[in-house]
């Protein structure tokens, strides 16, 4: 009988050891009599890597500096209980804005878990900015004057020999051509204004406008360098970009929805 409770209390023992191991294993450090959990760890992690888009290489050093934060900020936390700073007022308004942040901020990730972005939906979005950008790309170069008088001037002098890029240095009004000789890069006609497009797409290569063309900006001489076909990425190569734009137009509209939908007298300053 003695031989059996003797056994008994041993295995008990044993029990509350591994417990107690088990307890422990969970804390990086003791502070002063108080364990520091594992989980404050993890957590700190989650937060630097949402902080850097969800990327996070766990290496020994970086978990060494997290460990290293988490623990001097045990310390830091016990000095500041003990000075009874967590009684002040000013701890209890931040941590009042704390609390509002951390719960719109679950709010948020709990709409995005409902309604995450549509692949469908993104192929939609592709094929629609595809047709609109589809077709061919254009090259060109003009020249942006004020008036009709001087755009005819300056075509008769191109007419006459003078170098297209020289007089668009000399002469446009375009900041963001004008010093580059009038370059304009590749672009889809639908990019300009309906004047200049219709003028541009009648042109052949190398050829220049025969007369002016006014749109709201002046009168433009035009000069087609080249076409090509347009270069437009694949859906697999933007689709994360699609997805991510959709998730980011949901939630705005669900934050506008719940501002809309709220009664209250304020007036917002919009």
């Amino acid at each position: 009988m003695k031989s059996t409770r003797f056994a008994q209390a041993a295995i008990v023992s044993a029990l509350l050891a591994l417990s107690s191991a088990s307890a422990l294993a969970q804390n990086i450090a003791i502070v002063n009599g108080k364990g520091v959990p594992k989980a404050r760890v993890d957590a700190l992690a989650e937060q630097v890597m949402r902080a850097q888009g969800g990327k996070l290489e766990m290496t020994p050093d970086i978990e060494a500096k997290l460990r290293d934060e988490v623990v001097i900020r045990e310390i830091y936390l016990q000095e500041a209980q003990r000075r009874g700073l967590q009684a002040s007022a000013d701890y209890r308004a931040q941590m009042e804005l704390a609390r509002q942040a951390i719960l719109i901020q679950a709010l948020f990730k709990n709409f995005e878990a409902k309604n995450p972005p549509d692949e469908a939906e993104a192929r939609a979005e592709y094929d629609q900015i595809k047709a609109a950008n589809g077709g061919q790309e254009y090259r060109a170069r003009h020249i942006l004057v004020e008036s009709e008088a001087e755009a005819k001037k300056l075509l008769d002098q191109i007419k006459g020999g003078a170098k297209f890029e020289e007089l668009a240095k000399k002469h446009s009004k375009d900041p963001g051509s004008g010093p580059n000789g009038g370059d304009l890069d590749w672009a889809n006609p639908g990019n300009y204004v309906p004047e200049f497009s219709a003028a541009l797409v009648k042109l052949s290569k190398g050829q220049v406008s025969a007369a002016p063309v006014q749109s709201q900006f002046g009168w433009h001489i035009i000069k087609l360098e080249d076409v090509r076909e347009t270069a437009f990425p694949s859906f697999d190569e933007v689709k994360e970009q699609l997805l991510q734009r959709q998730k980011q137009a949901k939630l705005a509209k669900f934050q506008e929805d719940l501002r809309k939908s709220a009664k209250t007298d304020y007036k917002f300053s919009e």
